[in-house]
């Protein structure tokens, strides 16, 4: 059974930064490619950041040059490092993960999702 739990959110003011990390357990990590999206109450999920197996990144516009997608298989964790934090970019955060390559945006590619972390960040 595939299990993937998040950790790090919290609290932060405006400008600071924030790391969220992702363990994945019941799968073979190294094959697979990560996600990291977030979700305000109302609206629809946003992925931020996707890693596929040999490192490729991808980034929303939204977080490019503030967020750093990253992944250590011999731990089987990918984390999120979030720097020059905004208030819109509280939300929760949910790892996610598909067996490929592609570095997808689209939820229903995934296959696999963390229960979410809380990130709220203060003006």
């Amino acid at each position: 059974q595939v299990q993937l739990v998040e950790s790090g959110g919290g609290l932060v003011q405006a400008g600071g930064s924030l790391r969220l990390s992702c363990t994945a357990s019941g799968l073979i990590f190294s094959r697979y490619a990560m996600g990291w999206s977030r979700q305000v109450p109302g609206t629809e999920r946003e992925f931020v950041a996707a890693i596929n197996w040999s490192g490729a990144t991808r980034y929303a516009d939204s977080v490019k040059g503030r967020f750093t997608i990253s992944r250590d298989n011999a731990k089987n964790t990918v984390y999120l490092q979030m720097n020059s934090l905004k208030p819109e970019d509280t939300a929760v955060y949910y790892c996610a993960g598909r067996m490929s390559s592609g570095l997808s945006f689209i939820p229903d590619n995934y296959d696999d999702w963390g229960q979410g972390t809380q990130v709220t960040v203060s003006s």
